[in-house]
């Protein structure tokens, strides 16, 4: 099987260079315009299946639960009931329609962009689950931690959904995987697509010394990477409807600040952690409240919520940076060719 996916392998990365800028070819025979049209369209073919492939998969998975638990009524009040999250067959296929995204972009990385799909993954290259445990245990104290503060003087509803136990099993088994879909088709092959289109900014000439100098410098390296950053989270947060302000800047910050953690920790682990506790103690406080319906289809933020939401994900990626750090983790590609 790795022999014949090779056949399709035409590229590695530039030595030394950022998680976003991973699948920027920098062969001399591949002009900057075909570099450019190649990060355009595999971004806008990765949106188109983002819309298609999570949509089939739902209602394909829909169909096949539908049918095992012996066709319960109608079809048509099945799926609205299962649209708004009501019963654990609709949760649990869309979040598989999304999960769907992880092989999808790994597919996009071998056969579109010609690169091993282990890239996709960090600039190590491959998952590295040691640290992805790691992250994972300061996501639920630090993302955890501070939910169940923000919570104090406030009362417990304790008035579990109807099918909990149902409820309980696909947060476990499936929300992390549709936390994950997420990251890698937005954190992962939208940003580098967007940061293989950002050409790189020259120096101001200004001379060797001097602020403009050194913000030319910042500029040069680090644009590329900024430009993946903030299109995707751009992006991430069009794909959230919303109907208030917070709720519209709640994606967005999220987008930025998990879009700055897979640069600082070379991957998408970390990003990937944040993301899954985040879904599993919203799914699960909803479930065990009796207010999923409520919960999923909600699309306001306050204020407060917003601040205390984006502060525990902001502290969340200084522990995931530290750690990183601590375990020495590459955070470019390594700077011998393979």
């Amino acid at each position: 099987m790795g022999s014949f996916l090779n056949r399709f392998v035409r590229f590695e990365p530039a030595p030394g260079v950022a998680y976003p800028r991973s699948l920027r070819i920098e062969d001399p025979s591949f002009s900057p315009l075909r570099q450019i049209a190649l990060g355009i369209g595999g971004a806008m073919l990765v949106l188109m299946l983002l819309w298609t492939i999570p949509a089939v998969v739902t209602r394909s998975a829909l169909g096949l639960f539908y049918l095992i638990s012996g066709s319960p009524g109608d079809w048509a009040t099945y799926v609205a009931a299962a649209a708004t999250f009501a019963i654990p067959a609709g949760m649990a296929a869309a979040q598989l329609g999304l999960a769907a995204m992880i092989p999808v972009t790994l597919a996009l990385v071998l056969f579109v962009n010609r690169f091993r799909p282990r890239w996709l993954h960090s600039v190590q290259p491959g998952f590295r689950w040691r640290y992805a445990l790691l992250a994972l245990v300061a996501a639920v104290v630090v993302i955890g931690g501070v939910w169940a503060l923000s919570r104090i003087g406030q009362e417990w509803t304790f008035r579990p959904e109807a099918d909990w136990g149902w409820f309980l099993l696909v947060i476990v088994l499936v929300t992390p995987l549709q936390a994950a879909g997420e990251e890698y088709v937005f954190r992962g092959y939208l940003m580098q697509a967007i940061s293989s289109t950002a050409v790189d900014l020259r120096p101001i000439d200004v001379g060797k010394d001097g602020p403009m100098a050194k913000v030319g410098d910042w500029l040069a390296k680090e644009f590329p990477s900024w430009a993946g950053i903030a299109g995707s989270a751009i992006i991430f947060t069009l794909m959230h409807p919303s109907q208030n302000l917070p709720a519209l800047l709640y994606p967005l910050g999220f987008g930025l600040l998990a879009g700055w953690l897979v640069v600082k920790t070379g991957g998408l682990e970390a990003s990937i952690a944040a993301h899954v506790v985040n879904n599993v103690i919203t799914f699960g406080y909803a479930t065990m409240s009796g207010t999923m319906v409520a919960t999923y289809t909600q699309r306001s933020v306050d204020w407060l919520g917003l601040v205390i939401t984006l502060g525990s994900f902001a502290l969340f990626a200084v522990a995931a940076i530290w750690l990183a750090k601590r375990m020495k983790l590459a955070t470019t590609t390594p700077v011998s060719r393979f």
